[in-house]
């Protein structure tokens, strides 16, 4: 089984290079203030332009994870104005005043239109996780969850995760690995069931957020992850 690589991406410039790096996917924000927000359609439009490859986009307008009905509505138009300009899916995650997954919000969103999504981090700051694991599994079109297995990184949530993978092959197949991910996690996730990969700074040159996506970073860890794929078997 082949595994994704997403790479985030501030624009085009960004796509265009991890495309060339051999990126499957770029998930695109508008900034960076607190982990990402979103960004205008007409930056969406000009990546579309840039780049063959999948385009995901950030649905995120304020810190944290929590929204309300009022912006639900600037949200959705937001989603269908994305898709419009050239997206091929969304990426967010919300959660309600009870720490759970905001399946009341999310579903709304989803009312309209026909595009798959990724759940961005709100799981990993969910109070109860198994709880809001089940209730994500009852959403539709959801194909992808980013996921550092913890409110830190994959550095401390990666024993977490890998158990999570390991228990469930229907969840494994839903895991998007990222938050500082780093070369050393990816065999121990492969060996799980994982086989999607997100990268951030990890994508420029020395982590730098100043410099562009750098397409030999990328085809390193392009290399790296099916490398791992192709000779790692699966180990529940």
């Amino acid at each position: 089984m082949s595994a994704l690589l997403e790479v985030l991406a501030l624009h085009p410039a960004d796509a265009q290079r991890a495309e060339e790096g051999g990126a499957d996917r770029v998930q695109l924000v508008g900034s960076l203030t607190d982990a990402g927000m979103s960004p205008e359609p007409a930056l969406v439009e000009r990546v579309r332009d840039a780049t063959t490859i999948q385009v995901r986009v950030l649905l995120r307008l304020r810190d944290g994870f929590g929204t309300d009905g009022g912006e639900v509505t600037r949200l959705r138009g937001l989603a269908a104005s994305y898709v419009d300009a050239g997206a091929d899916g969304i990426v967010m995650g919300f959660l309600n005043g009870h720490g759970d997954i905001d399946a009341e919000v999310l579903t709304a969103i989803l009312s309209e239109g026909e595009w798959p999504w990724t759940c961005h981090r709100a799981i990993d700051h969910a109070l109860d996780t198994d709880r809001s694991w089940r209730t994500l599994q009852t959403l539709p079109r959801l194909d992808q969850v980013l996921t550092a297995g913890s409110a830190r990184d994959l550095e401390h949530g990666l024993d977490d995760l890998i158990a999570r993978a390991r228990a469930d092959a229907a969840t494994a197949a839903l895991i998007q690995a990222g938050g500082d991910l780093r070369p050393e996690h990816v065999p121990w996730l492969v060996r799980a069931g994982v086989r999607s990969f997100h990268i951030t700074s990890a994508a420029r040159p020395l982590g730098s957020w100043k410099a562009y996506v750098d397409a030999g970073l990328v085809q390193a860890w392009r290399t790296l992850i099916d490398a791992e794929t192709r000779h790692r078997p699966t180990t529940r």
